[in-house]
Parts: C-alpha cells; sequence; structure tokens
C-alpha cells in the first residue's frame, strides 16, 4: 500500500513536470500556492505559477482498514503549449491505474 501513495506521487509529480521548460519558466513566480495534508486519510494542494502552468490534486483514502484499501488522487493540470493554447490534463489515479483524459488527447 505504501509503494502504491509513492508511486502515485510520483507520477503526478512527473507529470506536472513539462518536457520542454520555456525560458519563461526560468523566471516564473508562484502566484497562488495551497496545501492541506489531512493525515493518513488524504491530501489536498494546488499550485498556479506566472507563466500559465497550473496543478491541483485531491486524495482520499478508499475502504479504510479493509484489504483493499486504496488511495484515490484525482487532479489536473494545465499548461501553455508552444502553440499558445493553453493544454489541461485531467486525471485519476488508484487501484487501476493512472487516467488521464483531455481535450487534446486521442479518445
Amino acid at each position: 500500500m505504501k509503494s502504491f501513495i509513492v508511486l502515485t506521487l510520483f507520477v503526478a509529480a512527473a507529470v506536472a513536470i513539462p518536457l520542454a521548460p520555456s525560458s519563461d519558466s526560468r523566471n516564473a513566480e508562484i502566484l497562488s500556492y495551497e496545501s492541506d495534508n489531512i493525515g493518513v486519510d488524504g491530501y489536498k494542494f494546488a499550485f498556479k505559477t506566472s507563466d500559465g502552468k497550473s496543478v491541483s490534486e485531491d486524495a482520499v483514502l478508499k475502504n479504510v482498514g479493509l484489504e483493499n484499501e486504496a488511495i484515490e488522487v484525482r487532479g489536473q493540470y494545465s499548461y501553455p503549449g508552444d502553440d499558445g493554447k493553453i493544454y489541461t490534463i485531467y486525471f485519476l489515479a488508484n487501484e487501476f491505474g493512472y487516467q488521464p483524459s483531455g481535450d487534446h488527447l486521442p479518445k
């Protein structure tokens, strides 16, 4: 269970990092930041930066005390593309894996 939580957090962090940061990203400032560590039952955080990126996640522990106990993370991240459009990925990560969706992703 603990390894699943750690893996989920690494996946969430990895997808939030752009593959090719623009020069504006080097001087980006944090415009807002929220963090609510609920403890062992889940967490919530969000941030926005001056270069147009944003991330938010909300995690809850499901089936507490049962054999199939698992953390479920719902969230989204947005970033400006090289074409000037803002791209947003919505995701669900749980015992069934990472499940992204977005208007620009293939269905």
